[in-house]
């Protein structure tokens, strides 16, 4: 069939086979077909009639409509974790290792994960694009923090649970906190004890980091606050050699003896870069540059000298997805904080 430029039109798509096209098949109800299919066949439908069924779905290349499902049972099986697209790769490995993890535990749990990486100009924006959807629980693993107005929008859907990752409590939503003041403390801590007292903190020039950076920041200036004269100075560093570089050559004018980086990624680029440029890094000669990132990487582990970090120690996924199933299940239960781990500083070489 051609169109009206004469151009060879696409065949339309084909129609999809239905429950009932299994059933006629297969020579038994609709019904019969929901039990077999959706797991309820036990007690209600015998052993020949369960493989006739399945058999005939094959045949036919039939699968279960999940949206339709989740209609009938009243609640979907989709946990919906939002985080902005533009700002995933910058998480690194730490993150990226618990999302694999706490979906495979979703899994094993009867959910399905589902990453949105839309963007959205508010809460309430944000929480309408979840809900249609549809999904059993969202958690907000970044992106702006939700309000009162989005979680009663997303409850009214039909999300039985919302959590947010965050040290503010959103009115109906659970938090998920891990205190990123924590990391920025014990890192500032550790450095003074190293006998350092000009400390440099870099934050990502990337977008979206400045929730996780800033309470870094804001840890690093408490623990010097305790130490009187010592000097903590934020910089920028965008995730490229020629901004390491940059910063390198500026570094004689700046009188900075240690640097803290938002993670080991940042850390790794610029430790390379005052290198290059010739500057000695170490924790044990006091004329050398301290420095120490976060999230402790393998490849850290592989620098000479090895990098000091601070690693975030993330309760199981696992335990993570059971308390979003609870929550699922029990959606009156009140809201409140579960914290999500802690940091611990790893001592190396280079700070």
């Amino acid at each position: 069939m051609t169109d009206a430029a004469g151009t060879q039109a696409d065949p339309a798509a084909p129609t999809p086979p239905t429950s009932a096209a299994v059933a006629r098949r297969a020579g038994v109800s609709r019904a019969t077909v929901s039990y077999v299919l959706n797991g309820q066949a036990a007690g209600r439908v015998g052993a020949r009639t369960q493989a006739r069924v399945r058999a005939a779905a094959e045949e036919l290349g039939y699968v279960p409509h999940a949206a339709a499902r989740s209609l009938r049972a009243g609640r979907g099986s989709i946990v919906l974790l939002a985080a902005p697209a533009d700002t995933v790769p910058a998480f690194g490995s730490l993150f990226t290792s618990f999302l694999a993890g706490f979906q495979s535990a979703l899994h094993d749990l009867g959910y399905t994960g589902v990453l949105h990486g839309a963007p959205a100009a508010s809460p309430l924006a944000a929480a309408r694009a979840w809900a249609e959807l549809r999904p059993a629980a969202v958690l907000t693993l970044h992106g702006p923090p939700l309000d009162a107005a989005a979680v009663t929008l997303l409850r009214r859907s039909g999300t039985a649970a919302v959590l947010t990752h965050g040290p503010s409590l959103t009115p109906g939503a659970h938090t998920l906190l891990l205190d990123q003041h924590e990391a920025g403390l014990q890192a500032g801590a550790h450095l003074l004890a190293r006998g350092r007292r000009r400390i440099g903190v870099i934050r990502p020039a990337e977008p979206g980091l400045a929730r996780f950076a800033d309470p870094r920041l804001a840890g690093v200036r408490a623990a010097a606050a305790a130490c009187p004269g010592t000097e903590v100075r934020p910089f920028e560093l965008a995730l490229t050699e020629e901004s390491a570089a940059q910063l390198a050559a500026q570094w004689p004018d700046l009188g900075l003896d240690a640097v803290f980086a938002y993670n080991d990624e940042y850390a790794m680029l610029l430790m390379r870069a005052l290198q290059d440029a010739g500057h000695a890094i170490g924790a044990d000669d006091p004329g050398a540059i301290a420095v120490i990132g976060a999230d402790d990487l393998l490849l850290g582990r592989l620098l000479r000298p090895r990098l000091t970090t601070v690693r975030t120690e993330i309760i199981p996924p696992g335990r993570i997805a059971e308390l979003v199933d609870r929550l699922i299940r029990e959606p009156d239960t009140e809201p409140a904080r579960h914290r999500l781990g802690g940091f611990q500083v790893v001592a190396r070489e280079s700070g």
